[in-house]
């Protein structure tokens, strides 16, 4: 970028920014000097399970709402219009279903990692690939967290780019490995509330400068930023109500249904009820978050329609044309550019904290614990510190290899969640759901959605066309509408592609459905062909009855058959022994090393579901 064109932030700038960091450090050291002083593995790694319903929601959206949305969505509507918009629409079933189906399973189950569901369910073997899947997607995407902030500010301001990247890591790192899920929990309440100032701040003055809210409306409406209803039901178009709205769901399952860093703060909760009920308090806040970075893009879109800002940029990044707006609206307002820097920075650390915490949390609890169960509970508190540490190193590294991609950091982060969080959302439906399916298949299920998602993905990398830079936005393209649906038309015709090539072209935001699926099928398939297991063999509490629910029309002894008779919450015979001392012994983290207390055993049960006496203990 041309010197001459860079804005620079002023002392007030630096010092708000100075105080984000020094706010979430002095939020890390409390935690880490008060309480248990994060003694045990339970306090560090799961805030001692007695988190309320307000913070852990707050938590929740600073988890998924990233300085990649921050930065990303904005691009996204000043570039395409408000198609994205209708993503907003996934967000209902995306959050009804964990509240009601994943958090119900996995709370009672009193698990610290959601992959000690697996091997409940399946085996270890399943346990370990589910763990090993899990920590691979979240390396990658804390590269990206961390990277994108920094690039787009090096790109506007000058902030040195590797300088700010250390700067975010180290900070970052400090206060999760000092404090642990207290502290990310509660940073990430302190900083939700900054981003949403940033973005106000931005949206606000932008109106203002840009001639008032009539006049952005007339520039949005005449530009043809405002997108319609569009049910085009082609997979390969990047976004439509289907691809957005349905394809959106399995992106949000996979994020809040069994993502380790969203599933530890429902474990967090005092009790399931706060777990679901934080969660429905999430549906109002992600919403205005989508509202509120959408708008952001449609006031960028009316100052600067008619120009190219990406020649004073130097770079047609859309992405750092948001920061580019950012710093051009604010400039001239001490402390603003500051406060909005700030509210980016604060997404990155709150998703990269979590990152942090429940990599620290599986490695430990699936990877670690199973094989050294007479570890001390101390020298398991400082490897989870040490792991925690760990991790925010090999971040910074993964930073250095995100600035080689080319896509948008909006798409390249949720082609990384469908890529592989739809294998793992199919893995967990798939025991869940299907009584059935047994480790065998759990395992091919996964290896075939994995390979299946790179193929796909690298496929899509490898065939993109190149094509011309983008024109700049028109602010009168709505005055022109039958030619641009004419030249539409024709491009549609002349460039749609064929054979494998239009494979590769699926939608980035079905790759989670359409992976979840693959493994469900090819674990149903391998399943069946190895020996289908049986409703004995079925550890109680790890089905979710959707199929005896859904084939209630059935007769009881087909359904029984079928292995669809098994509720949420079963009773086990005395001689199946104790299954809370037995997961125990395998290293899968119940709390009780005799088995469970009788109030513990009761709380795995229904509503309603009174335990059996004599000779049945309850799990």
């Amino acid at each position: 970028m041309d010197p001459s064109n860079q804005k620079h932030f002023t002392v007030v700038d630096y010092v708000i920014f100075a105080v984000l960091l020094a706010a979430s450090m002095a939020i890390g050291l409390y935690y880490a000097l008060s309480g248990g002083r994060q003694r045990t593995t339970q306090e560090f790694l799961m805030a001692d399970r007695s988190m309320h319903c307000l913070p852990v929601s707050l938590s929740l959206i600073a988890s998924f709402q990233s300085a990649v949305a921050i930065i990303g969505v904005p691009g996204e509507i000043y570039t395409h219009g408000t198609q994205y918009w209708f993503i907003g629409c996934s967000y209902i079933l995306g959050l009804l279903i964990p509240a009601h189906v994943f958090i119900p399973v996995l709370y009672r189950l009193r698990v610290s990692s959601a992959y000690q569901y697996l091997e409940l369910r399946f085996s270890k073997a399943v346990r370990i690939c589910g763990t090993l899947t899990f920590i691979c997607q979240m390396v990658i995407y804390m590269g990206v967290c961390v990277y994108t902030p920094a690039f787009a500010l090096n790109a506007v301001t000058g902030f040195e780019l590797w300088g700010t990247v250390l700067a975010t890591g180290l900070v970052c790192t400090l206060y999760t490995t000092m404090g642990g899920l207290k502290a990310v929990i509660w940073t990430d309440v302190f900083q939700t509330v900054v981003m949403f100032a940033g973005q106000l701040a931005v949206i606000m003055v932008g109106v203002q400068r840009t001639g008032g809210v009539s006049e952005v409306w007339r520039k949005v409406w005449e530009g043809n930023r405002i997108s319609g209803l569009d049910l085009n039901p082609d997979p390969t178009e990047r976004h439509t109500f289907w691809t957005l709205g349905v394809g959106g769901i399995f992106l949000m399952l996979s994020l809040y249904g069994v993502n380790q860093a969203q599933v530890q703060r429902y474990l967090s909760s005092r009790t399931e009820k706060e777990a679901v009920r934080s969660c429905y308090m999430v549906f109002p806040s992600l919403q205005l978050a989508l509202a509120l970075s959408c708008v952001m893009g449609l006031v960028m879109f009316a100052r600067y329609c008619g120009e190219d800002p990406s020649d004073k940029l130097g770079t047609s990044s859309r992405d750092a044309m948001v920061i580019y707006f950012v710093m051009d609206m604010l400039q001239g307002l001490p402390g603003l550019p500051g406060l909005f820097v700030a509210c980016l920075f604060s997404a990155a650390l709150s998703t990269i904290s979590s990152a942090f915490n429940s990599l620290a949390t599986v490695t430990m609890e699936d990877l670690i614990k199973p094989y050294f169960p007479a570890m001390s509970e101390s020298r398991a508190t400082l490897l989870s510190k040490a792991l925690a540490a760990s991790y925010g190193l090999l971040c910074l590294a993964m930073a250095y290899l995100t600035h080689l991609m080319g896509d948008s950091v909006l798409q390249v982060a949720l082609k990384i969640f469908g890529m592989v969080g739809g294998p793992i959302l199919g893995l967990f439906s798939l025991g869940m759901f299907f009584p059935w399916a047994n480790s065998t298949g759990a395992v091919a299920g996964l290896g075939t959605g994995l390979a299946v998602a790179f193929w796909v993905g690298i496929g899509s990398i490898f065939t993109r066309s190149s094509g011309a830079r983008p024109l700049p936005p028109d602010c009168t393209a709505i005055l022109n509408t039958t030619t641009a649906i004419h030249t539409a038309l024709s491009n549609v015709t002349l460039s749609r592609p064929t054979g494998l090539k239009r494979f590769y072209s699926l939608s980035y935001m079905w790759y989670s459905a359409f992976n979840c699926f693959t493994v469900i099928l090819i674990g149903l398939i391998i399943s069946f062909l190895t020996g289908p297991m049986k409703e004995e063999d079925v550890t109680p509490g790890t089905i979710y009855p959707l199929l005896g629910k859904l084939l209630c029309f059935l007769p009881e002894h087909l359904k029984k058959k079928l292995c669809c008779v098994t509720p949420l919450g079963q009773t086990l015979s005395s001689h199946q022994m104790q299954p809370a001392q037995h997961k125990e012994n395998n290293g899968l983290g119940f709390q009780q090393e005799d088995g469970l207390s009788q109030e513990e055993a009761e709380s795995f049960l229904p509503d309603g579901h009174t335990p059996s006496v004599e000779h049945e203990t309850t799990v």
